[in-house]
């Protein structure tokens, strides 16, 4: 009885869906550099103000900047600004962009032929249908709904 405790609570502390950290970084980079413009952010602050390593941090803003959502500026006083404006960034467009596999089950792989049930199941149709909203919020919502309450969060963010 008290294993199956256990168990179950195990159970509930897992996250069911889990963005990646890529996701979750480069959310928050966004944040960030919404919160600074029109000044310039640089790897180091993002690294620093996050906690998260410079080389993890490189990785994000080249990849924003190559999907156009930030903008690179070089030189010894670059950084990094919001290639777009905050209305036109979508949080589905980025999650999109930094997820590699938005699979819930592995019967979402195209004839994956792995499930016994893959034939009859409607199981995948409905984890497909939640998916698809949960997307659809985040398509709704754009960095500057994230981002509206500017000033306490540069108060947050900004030593």
């Amino acid at each position: 009885m008290a294993r199956d405790a256990e168990r179950r609570r195990q159970v509930s502390d897992r996250q069911p869906v889990q963005l990646s950290k890529l996701s979750d970084y480069a959310l928050r980079t966004l944040v960030l550099a919404a919160v600074r413009e029109p000044e310039l952010v640089t790897v180091a602050e993002i690294a620093e103000t996050y906690h998260i390593p410079e080389g993890h941090v490189r990785k994000i803003t080249h990849l924003l900047a190559r999907h156009g959502f930030l903008s690179s500026v070089r030189g010894r006083a670059g950084g990094y600004r919001l290639g777009a404006a905050p209305e036109r960034i979508s949080l589905g467009r980025v999650v999109r962009i930094t997820e590699t596999d938005l699979r819930l089950v592995e019967c979402f792989e195209p004839s994956s032929g792995r499930c016994r049930l893959e034939p009859g199941c409607e199981l995948r149709a409905v984890l497909k249908e939640a998916l698809e909203a949960f997307l659809a919020v985040l398509d709704r919502v754009t960095l500057a709904d994230v981002v509206a309450e500017r000033r306490r969060l540069r108060e947050l963010l900004v030593p």
